[in-house]
């Protein structure tokens, strides 16, 4: 009997000094694009644990295209995507209630190839332009805006104007069928690589307008009620791709390690796309940076009209999660 109390006490004592184990968290899926940004963040945080440091599990998702990762998300098929942030505006506009944490404050370029006559945004006039992505592209609209302000010209109507995707542009471009292209960062960053010549950066042009630097062009967006529901999953998660993205700014290393992931040719093309991701990466994160998301949504709403944000008038409260750094 005594030896069955010693055991039971035992047992108890045990108990007492162990915390009892709460449940395994669930993962955050995530949708990512293959050779795709987010792809390399999440590699950085998996690869070197700050997932577990940040006491959650992160699931990648692969999907092929970005509208795929805009299905995936709302139909619940992942948590978690990179979007555009006028793309979250408009949908909570229409009663949706995405919200977004910044990823990337950089856009895109006009660049011109090697021998091109463009040398400057003036130069644009009456010359072949190609244009990633829609009339409605927020850099097409903000080429437009610049364009206006700073030289009074209507570059809409002053240029021989191909819209289509990046890579098709990037053929076209290499071919000889255009004098310039505005495109997005990782394709600039590509042909930059091969001798192209940077115009001027998107996020420069938004600089001249006279707004303040640190706009969040995309981020990370998920469900408002998720977040409120898993607040632990989702600080951890900010608090792990901060991290990740400090590791990215400062060891070349970690982006040799990287290379087959980025989908870089040569070490030339990764050099360039690692200093585009680098000055793409957000320092700051709070009320200024928020009103100046406000400030470009103004400008841009004036241009793209209700084609661009839908029957909203101004940023929807709540389209940006409420955190700072």
């Amino acid at each position: 009997m005594r030896i069955a109390r010693r055991i039971l006490l035992g047992a108890a004592l045990s108990a007492a000094a162990s915390p009892l184990r709460s449940a395994p968290m669930p993962p955050i899926r995530v949708g990512v694009l293959r050779f795709g940004t987010v792809a390399w963040e999440v590699d950085v945080i998996r690869h070197h644990a700050l997932d577990t440091a940040a006491n959650i599990a992160i699931e990648p998702t692969e999907l092929a295209t970005a509208q795929a990762t805009q299905v995936a998300l709302q139909s619940g098929q992942v948590d978690m995507i990179v979007v555009d942030w006028l793309w979250v505006a408009r949908q909570r506009g229409a009663g949706a209630d995405w919200t977004l944490v910044p990823f990337s404050n950089a856009v895109g370029a006009l660049i011109a190839p090697a021998n091109s006559p463009v040398r400057a945004v003036a130069d644009l006039v009456g010359r072949r332009l190609g244009i990633a992505g829609s009339p409605l592209d927020k850099s097409w609209l903000i080429l437009r805006a610049y364009a206006s302000q700073r030289g009074g010209i209507d570059i809409d109507s002053k240029t021989d104007k191909s819209f289509g995707p990046p890579p098709l542009l990037a053929e076209q471009m290499k071919a000889g069928r255009l004098d310039a292209l505005l495109t997005y960062w990782p394709y600039a960053a590509k042909a930059e690589a091969a001798g192209a010549r940077r115009i001027l950066a998107v996020e420069d042009a938004v600089s001249a307008l006279g707004i303040a630097t640190g706009v969040p062009y995309i981020g990370y967006t998920f469900a408002q009620h998720w977040a409120e529901q898993n607040l632990v999953l989702v600080n951890g998660f900010i608090a792990a791709s901060r991290q990740a993205r400090s590791i990215l700014a400062t060891s070349d290393a970690e982006w040799q390690r990287l290379k087959p992931l980025t989908g870089a040719a040569d070490d030339i093309e990764l050099e360039r796309l690692r200093d585009w991701y680098r000055r793409g990466i957000p320092l700051h994160w709070g009320e200024p940076e928020r009103q100046a998301g406000i400030q470009l949504f103004e400008l841009l709403a004036k241009i793209g009209g209700a084609d661009l944000i839908g029957p909203i008038g101004a940023v929807p409260p709540g389209t940006f999660w409420p955190v700072t750094w």
